[in-house]
């Protein structure tokens, strides 16, 4: 019975090897590969059909059938999910047929396989940079287009992943600032809390991050070497006048105004010290100066 097994699974194997497109993949005639591989599209058979376009396109490259053979074979690719290849189709076969009736469309797949490609926001996000630059450059090309409206939501769609992945990276170095090596975290979360308001005005989580630079920026004052926490503690000041100025109806207010008024405690301190030190060393001055005479 298993030998009986093993003999059809062979026959079947040997069947498929002397089948239609086997033969049809032997071929060296470029009519039966170019209407094979068209035969083959339309059947959904996308693998065989890229199988057979390789083969036929270079020989109709420049001939009135080549630019629905190009057009189908970049479409093949995305059909079996490989985005960075019908991009890379997609996009020479905008700017080699630019005045086709499927430049539009060609333009647009480009930016949609670019965009099907790009990663979660916790990975790299060059590649939905690069799909974010396409999706710009179809909808500059293409205002009036149909796919207008898709485009601008696949660009805020990547839009609020950018918005994440610089959240998340400032979520970690807020979670940081407790390390070993705090003072360098404190100075990074201001600098990428400041970045992200910079960079995502409209963001919902700016109201929080501002409380969040309020509190680091005291913080990181409070801890400063002498030489620099005057500077350090105007900064804080300044963080908490923009807050009330941003956000005068805030949930975070009395949080704030507690940070306020403990950085305007470091100030006087602070202050007072200066003085003292700054007398003392005018006091060793005025000895030195007298015991010179």
């Amino acid at each position: 019975m298993r030998n009986y097994s093993i003999l059809f699974v062979l026959s079947l194997v040997l069947f498929g090897a002397c089948g239609p497109f086997s033969k049809l993949e032997k071929s060296t005639n470029w009519e039966e590969l170019y209407n094979g591989a068209n035969k083959y599209y339309q059947e959904g058979e996308y693998n065989k059909a890229i199988i057979l376009y390789e083969k036929v396109l270079p020989v109709i490259k420049g001939s009135e059938k080549a630019e629905m053979a190009e057009y189908n074979y970049a479409n093949c690719h995305f059909k079996t999910k490989r985005y960075i290849e019908s991009a890379g189709y997609f996009n020479t076969f905008f700017k080699t047929y630019n005045r086709s009736a499927l430049a539009e469309e060609a333009l647009f797949m480009h930016a949609y396989s670019l965009y099907l490609d790009a990663p979660d926001y916790n990975l790299d996000q060059q590649s939905s940079r690069e799909a974010v630059s396409a999706i710009q450059q179809f909808v500059s090309k293409f205002p009036a287009s149909a796919s207008y409206e898709r485009a601008m939501d696949m660009l805020k769609d990547l839009e609020s992943r950018f918005e994440e992945k610089a959240y998340s990276e400032a979520e970690m170095y807020y979670r940081l600032k407790e390390g070993l090596f705090p003072g360098d975290f404190y100075r990074a979360c201001i600098i990428n809390f400041q970045n992200f308001a910079k960079d995502f005005p409209e963001s919902k989580r700016n109201e929080e991050l501002a409380y969040r630079l309020v509190e680091v920026g005291y913080t990181y004052a409070k801890n400063s070497a002498f030489d620099k926490k005057e500077d350090r503690l105007n900064d804080a000041l300044k963080f908490a006048t923009n807050f009330y100025r941003k956000y005068p109806a805030s949930g975070y207010l009395a949080e704030v105004k507690k940070f306020e008024e403990q950085t305007k405690e470091e100030v006087q301190a602070h202050s007072k010290l200066k003085k003292e030190i700054a007398d003392k060393k005018a006091a060793e001055e005025a000895v030195v100066t007298t015991n010179s005479n």
